[in-house]
């Protein structure tokens, strides 16, 4: 049973969380827990993973309801494009990419220095885009170079 110190319950104000709209409920559970380290607080209905500060709930998709009246959620359906992804910040690029790839997971590249931070994208097993970086050159006033729009 989960106690209430577990749930993603505010004592005053308010707190965030993440909803993710999964396929398959114990494959992205699971995959929240290991790679992230972290911790099962609900198994479904939804799952909801404490991880670090945080939570993440997760459940399918599912039609229209009251509160939503207009409002279908699914899982992404193609990587090519995002409109938001989850930003993890860590504070040892190299411990927690050595640790994600013993447990499965895929980057998109290793991590690249960008001057102001150490930084590599992965994706869970819905496809959801998750960004992780370790600050390294912005704690000392340097900034990222801009994008060039080529």
């Amino acid at each position: 049973m989960t106690s209430h110190g577990d749930l993603p319950v505010p004592e005053h104000g308010l707190l965030l969380t993440h909803f993710l709209t999964v396929r398959d409920v114990a494959i992205s559970r699971r995959f929240y827990a290991d790679v992230f380290g972290g911790e099962v607080v609900m198994e479904e209905n939804p799952a909801i993973v404490k991880v670090a500060n945080s939570w993440i709930i997760m459940n399918p998709g599912g039609g229209p309801t009251p509160d939503k009246p207009d409002v279908t959620l699914e899982a992404p359906r193609s990587g090519e494009r995002v409109s938001g992804f989850l930003n993890v910040r860590v504070a040892d690029m190299d411990a927690f990419y050595a640790h994600a790839v013993a447990k499965g997971a895929r980057f998109l590249t290793e991590p690249l220095d960008r001057a102001s931070e150490v930084r590599c994208y992965l994706r869970d097993p819905d496809g959801y885009l998750i960004e992780v970086g370790q600050s390294t050159g912005l704690l000392k006033g340097i900034l990222a170079t801009p994008p060039t729009n080529a």
